[in-house]
């Protein structure tokens, strides 16, 4: 509590004093899953929002370069007003407070919504190409590292599960076959969490692009099926098809990287899914066990679900389906229930 005090007091501090900002009013904006915290401040007749990353902790100099290298290319990012590196405070743009998530759960149409994304999405894709250069690479052991999140956090510490020996050798061959066919991807700028919560309703140049600070260069299906395979919201798997295949010829007509077919575009998407969905399924246990955020788990069961479709329509993944069906989906509900208890 004495930490956080001191950081509220340092970000008056700075707003009133060094900015000289006529601030009326601070109050939390959101939270998210790291030990970043947002405030909205107000100021006259002006909001703006201040991030706060603690030093330590975050490090808000991969926010300040992707902000850059993505303003450049057009992308509505929330500006940078201010900024003090040494203490972790960013004073940004305010994208107001709707995001795609509430929009779609409240019945707004998702083809006007996405239509927009999709756009934005091919835009960082194309014209981001030299961005993207600029970016560390999504590699091997990068995929590696968030694979390996799976079999620790989601099996072993959520589901009870030790994986056998064989189980042991099958998880590692199915990750290796999942790796490959990411690096076999063209690599394009990928924002590394494209999707619902982390894309604003806004006026002008919609979407607002946020949380983009973990931005790499890699595989071009990654960012398009973060957006499609929410982890938040589902849709039908004819309708995600036709989303994808209309993206493919929206980035080919504007030269990207779009594939020789239909098929293996949709096949670089499925795929570059299920490494996505594993990391997912890793990632949300962890925030609950190590970082005390329950409120991940509720999105365990449709993110397992697209990793238990997917592997299904691939005959290199059938027998990770096998064992996922036979030996981990009965556990889930359970876990879920014994950690909501």
């Amino acid at each position: 509590m004495q930490e956080t005090d001191a950081r509220l007091a340092l970000i008056r501090e700075w707003l009133a004093r060094e900015l000289r900002l006529p601030l009326t009013r601070l109050e939390p904006a959101s939270n998210d899953a790291s030990f970043r915290r947002y405030f909205r401040a107000f100021a006259g007749d002006v909001t703006y929002v201040v991030m706060d990353a603690p030093p330590g902790k975050e490090d808000v100099r991969p926010y300040l370069t992707v902000s850059g290298l993505l303003e450049t290319v057009g992308v509505h990012v929330p500006h940078v007003h201010e900024a003090d590196v040494s203490r972790g405070l960013l004073l940004l743009e305010d994208l107001g407070t709707t995001l795609y998530l509430e929009r779609l759960h409240a019945g707004d149409d998702p083809s006007r919504l996405y239509a927009d994304a999709l756009a934005a999405l091919a835009n960082i894709q194309v014209r981001g190409a030299a961005a993207a250069a600029e970016l560390p690479p999504y590699d091997e052991p990068a995929l590696a590292r968030e694979l390996a999140l799976m079999p620790e956090w989601f099996l072993r510490r959520h589901l009870l599960l030790a994986p056998e020996a064989a189980e042991e050798d099958l998880l590692a061959t199915s990750f290796a076959f999942l790796i490959r066919e990411a690096l076999a991807q063209p690599a394009v700028f990928v924002h590394r969490d494209y999707h619902s919560r982390n894309l604003m309703v806004v006026a002008d140049r919609n979407p607002g692009v946020i949380d983009f600070q973990d931005a790499l260069r890699g595989p071009v299906g990654y960012d398009l099926v973060s957006l499609l395979k929410d982890c938040y919201i589902a849709w039908p798997r004819e309708r995600v098809a036709a989303w994808v295949a209309g993206y493919r010829a929206q980035l080919g007509a504007l030269g990207g990287p779009c594939g020789e077919s239909d098929a293996q575009f949709l096949r670089w998407f499925d795929l570059i899914g299920v490494q996505r969905h594993l990391k997912v399924l890793g990632i949300f246990c962890r925030l609950w066990y190590r970082d005390g955020k329950s409120g991940y788990l509720a999105d365990l069961p449709r993110t397992f679900e697209y990793v238990l479709d997917t592997c299904a329509r691939y005959a290199e993944l059938a027998p990770l389906a096998r064992y996922l069906t036979l030996r981990v989906a009965a556990a889930l509900p359970p876990a879920n229930a014994r950690e909501r208890a």
